[in-house]
């Protein structure tokens, strides 16, 4: 490929990962989905993550926690899409559905009336109803190390209850591409 041609293609890809990057710091707070595909489409709300450059590679950041089913799919699979809203935010319908039920037990894509889209690179459909889409697949995975985090933190988000020793786990996914989902 010419020079002038590769600068032209990455200043595109920039752009495009510009643009993705600030409006998901501006919906992430109010969560946005984490697809995965293994035998079944899976959704998950979450409103931790991280977009950004590492090992000179986009990479979008998830944490999982080790009991849910989207943990289970990510291990075998090794990537993930991301989907979030360009308007508002997760309708209700979804945030309750994605949020609280387990892919388990849930056809969560059927549940939320969710419209599925193929995928261009990874296996992983993104969501017609929020179009915003990264495409990821998994370069490194890190279980959290307990006495590596700070007391009131631990206390916070991991002490009685459910989340009692329930940790995430961090999933570094290299964005293969970033798009916004139009109608046909």
């Amino acid at each position: 490929m010419p020079e002038g041609k590769v600068r032209e293609t990455m200043q595109k890809i920039q752009t495009e990962l510009t643009y993705a990057a600030e409006q998901i710091q501006r919906t992430l707070k109010d969560g946005i989905l984490l697809n995965t595909q293994g035998e079944k489409f899976n959704s998950m709300v979450i409103g931790w993550g991280h977009m950004g450059i590492l090992w000179n590679l986009p990479t979008f950041i998830v944490y999982v926690r080790q009991s849910r089913y989207t943990r289970d799919v990510l291990d075998r699979t090794g990537e993930f899409s991301i989907s979030a809203p360009v308007q508002g935010g997760l309708s209700p319908e979804v945030f309750r559905i994605c949020g609280t039920q387990s892919g388990r037990d849930v056809d969560k894509a059927a549940a939320a009336h969710l419209t599925l889209v193929e995928p261009e690179v990874i296996r992983t459909p993104g969501i017609l109803e929020y179009p915003l889409t990264l495409e990821c697949r998994v370069l490194y995975r890190q279980d959290q190390v307990p006495d590596g985090m700070p007391e009131e933190i631990r206390r916070r988000f991991y002490a009685g209850g459910e989340n009692e020793s329930d940790f995430h786990t961090a999933y570094i996914g290299q964005i293969e591409k970033a798009y916004i989902i139009r109608e046909k």
